[in-house]
């Protein structure tokens, strides 16, 4: 390996993947790299915070991380769908769990960001695996502080702009309307994708608006082609830095059960994942996948989507950093030969 090469995962072609590390896609530990790299940049780094004390519903997903993690074994270099390898473009890093206070919501939040804010002051973009959706709130709050108003690409079943639970203010169903209410969001640029399933009202839509949100709804991946969906998401988030939130309970609960609030008529695999590559060439600078709880999944079909949806992740920001500006790979070839237009 030249000096200038990523350290990446060891060649599995030759052992057994399920006796490798438990790191995600079996890459290298922080440590690992520091050592065997000593003053290299760090372009990503991947960390998990297993927190779910702020889910209204089943518990569980403090144990996420680490089933991502173990899904996430069969990933391999290179990404077909786009014609990228995400492990070797740049140089990735598991840096393990944080720990944080599972008995005080704002205490974890406030180590969360405080975490966020070291781990990214190298300039790594850091993807986060939950944990509940709590998390979004100082993730978001970081990459303010770096970035400016912030254009929230949240897909999820639910708008998590609901004001308080039981008079708590800092849960998993409220963390867009508090980033909202902190000046932390361009209200001009934020999108919610894969809304469905009853609410507590109509003024939780006409709220939702006011905070700075415009709605994709699950059942629109049905009525309109997927070339559409993605120019409107595009359209919608521009130039602005954006922060990409994927909740998992935004897929079918036939695609992902492992989940704490599931809800009918989700997404598929196919649509999430293509949509996520449909913003090749924004500027993401942040991400989390959150949410999955295992205790709920069966034959690890939610992990194995959520680690998926990391590799898509990585590919992105290894795509921008080879300076591409738009799709590679078939999925560009696809997306060039669909029907024009708004169906609707």
């Amino acid at each position: 390996m030249s000096d200038d090469q990523p350290l990446g995962p060891a060649d599995y072609s030759a052992t057994p993947r399920f006796a490798g590390p438990p790191t995600f896609g079996l890459l290298p530990r922080l440590d690992e790299v520091e050592a065997g790299r000593p003053g290299s940049d760090i372009d990503v780094k991947i960390l998990g915070v297993p927190f779910d004390a702020g889910v209204s519903f089943r518990p569980g997903a403090r144990f996420g991380p680490d089933h991502i993690r173990t899904s996430s074994k069969l990933l391999r270099p290179y990404n077909q769908a786009v014609d990228v390898q995400p492990f070797h473009a740049q140089q990735v890093a598991d840096c393990g769990n944080l720990g944080v206070n599972p008995f005080d919501i704002e205490a974890a939040i406030t180590t969360v960001e405080q975490n966020a804010d070291a781990m990214r002051a190298d300039g790594s973009t850091l993807l986060t695996l939950g944990g509940d959706h709590t998390l979004a709130l100082p993730n978001i709050r970081s990459v303010h502080r770096t970035h400016g108003p912030i254009a929230v690409l949240h897909f999820d079943a639910h708008l998590d702009t609901w004001d308080t639970y039981m008079g708590a203010p800092y849960t998993h169903g409220t963390p867009f309307r508090r980033a909202s209410e902190e000046g932390l969001l361009d209200l001009e640029r934020c999108l919610h994708v894969g809304i469905r399933g009853p609410l507590y009202g109509k003024e939780d839509l006409e709220s939702d608006g006011v905070l700075g949100f415009q709605v994709i709804r699950s059942d629109d991946f049905e009525f309109q082609p997927l070339p559409r969906i993605i120019e409107r998401m595009r359209a919608r988030l521009g130039d602005a830095p954006v922060y990409l939130s994927i909740d998992i309970d935004v897929l079918d609960p036939a695609a992902a059960p492992g989940t704490g609030t599931p809800e009918t008529g989700g997404l598929t695999n196919r649509e999430l994942l293509n949509a996520v590559r449909g913003l090749a060439g924004l500027n993401v600078v942040g991400a989390e996948i959150v949410e999955v709880a295992p205790a709920y999944d069966h034959a690890e079909v939610t992990g194995l989507a959520a680690a998926q949806l990391g590799y898509e992740i990585l590919s992105l920001w290894a795509s921008a950093k080879q300076g591409r500006t738009a799709v590679g790979g078939p999925v560009a070839e696809h997306l060039r030969s669909a029907p024009e237009g708004d169906p609707r």
